[in-house]
């Protein structure tokens, strides 16, 4: 890891390690290194700025790299793989695996790259197919209400 020189309060110079999360206020006047992805944290971000994500009750299982479908559950939003047959349109991914058994929660990405879903290709266009997944064709006919929605 990195450091800098830096004056302490005593006016002495001392060896720092720069911070790659904030406590806060705490933490001001402080340097920033990049984690280990190579990005920020989150908490070194100004309120309103960061993953456009949201976390939701799991209502079936999903598995990294889903895209996944929000319902209301009485009253509940829940989350689903999306599908293209049921119609399930697909509202966002996951990048974690998670068994629904009541409680469990999953964090829901709205934009962003899903590196939960491998074997794909640049440039290429993908559609929702089904179970949460995606394909370079809309797998869709006419007459069953199937919808055909770009995923990336």
């Amino acid at each position: 890891m990195a450091k800098y020189i830096a004056l302490d309060a005593n006016g002495n110079l001392t060896e720092q390690l720069p911070v790659t999360t904030s406590a806060g206020a705490a933490d001001a006047t402080k340097v920033v290194q990049l984690d280990a992805s190579g990005k920020l944290d989150v908490t070194l971000l100004p309120t309103g700025i960061g993953q456009d994500s949201v976390s939701l009750r799991v209502g079936s299982n999903v598995s990294a790299g889903d895209f996944v479908n929000i319902y209301d559950n009485v009253g509940i939003a829940e989350i689903r793989p999306a599908d293209n047959t049921v119609p399930y349109r697909a509202h966002g991914f996951v990048l974690e695996t998670i068994v629904a058994d009541g409680t469990a929660t999953a964090t829901v990405y709205f934009e962003g790259t899903n590196n939960g879903v491998v074997g794909l290709t640049p440039g290429e266009t993908y559609f929702l197919s089904t179970n949460g997944d995606c394909d370079t064709y809309a797998n869709v006919t006419k007459d069953t209400g199937d919808i055909a929605q770009k995923v990336g």
